[in-house]
């Protein structure tokens, strides 16, 4: 990945996503570039073309604030792509890397994931590693246990696209969720390593990745493909964990009285009694 001009990298990628015909722009049909020209950027930002191409060619890589505001205004960034849009403007400070430890789930956290037997639950780390699961989370979806990374599952893994009913709309902001988790710190070579072996093997990541977009988990919902009890609609909420700097705990639940709850319900019985084939799992998987 280049380390030396993200700024213009981002801002060449949202031009390319815009379209002429949001601001009023004639589009003759065929243009030499997708999206917006540069020089039409320009003119919406109020600012000079031949600065916003150095901006974009990384001739200058710190614009103003009133710079930043006005690029998220044309590029309608919402508050996690002005954020990250800032961080980029910010000048770089060379650090010495320091070498990242283990990720490791709490025990108390992990007695809690036990706790839930009729709740799916999965802790993730900061390269969407799965680092813990309870039984009920295996059960629901066996891409969802720990030792798997939901980036290799979405784009890697064959059974993903029957698993996932939204397969595009999950990998999309699997991939997104990722950019916001790594920030600006693209060199960590763990990241590095990830980024480079999807974007040999799937052509899909590749798309994405050059997107540019920037979007946490938070909260959603999911369509699961199940092979016992078909299709599962789940909501999820997700909850940064405090004293694990990148872990993030991500509980799904189903509407009251609907067919997705008494699936879950008959899935969390099945594992409780041992009937289900991934309740030979343990209770809760981690590496702690």
């Amino acid at each position: 990945m280049d380390s030396e001009n993200r700024l213009g990298e981002f801002l060449r990628a949202r031009r390319e996503l815009a379209r002429p015909g949001d601001f009023g722009l004639p589009d003759p049909g065929r243009r030499r570039v997708p999206g917006l020209r540069r020089e039409e950027v320009a003119l919406l930002a109020g600012m000079s073309a031949d600065y916003y191409v150095r901006l974009e060619q990384g001739r200058d890589k710190h614009p103003s604030e009133q710079v930043v505001e006005a690029l998220a205004r044309v590029f309608s960034l919402d508050d996690e792509g002005l954020a990250h849009l800032r961080e980029l403007a910010r000048p770089v400070t060379r650090r010495r890397r320091q070498p990242r430890r283990p990720e490791r789930v709490s025990p108390s956290l992990l007695r809690l994931l036990a706790a839930w037997s009729g709740t799916p639950a999965l802790v993730l780390g900061r390269y969407l590693d799965v680092l813990a699961n309870n039984a009920l989370a295996a059960a629901v979806n066996h891409c969802s246990v720990r030792g798997q990374n939901q980036l290799r599952v979405a784009f890697l893994e064959p059974d993903a696209r029957c698993i996932y009913a939204d397969w595009a709309t999950v990998a999309a902001e699997t991939v997104a969720s990722l950019r916001a988790s790594a920030g600006t710190d693209l060199d960590d070579p763990r990241l590095t390593e990830l980024v480079g072996e999807l974007s040999l093997k799937s052509e899909d990541f590749r798309r994405l990745w050059a997107r540019h977009d920037v979007k946490a988990k938070t909260a959603g919902t999911k369509r699961l493909i199940h092979p016992m009890v078909g299709e599962m609609t789940l909501s999820y909420e997700t909850f940064t964990v405090n004293g694990a700097a990148g872990q993030l705990l991500i509980v799904y639940h189903a509407e009251p009285g609907s067919p997705s709850e008494h699936a879950l319900a008959l899935l969390g019985s099945m594992t409780a009694t041992g009937s289900h084939p991934g309740s030979t799992r343990p209770a809760v998987r981690s590496d702690a």
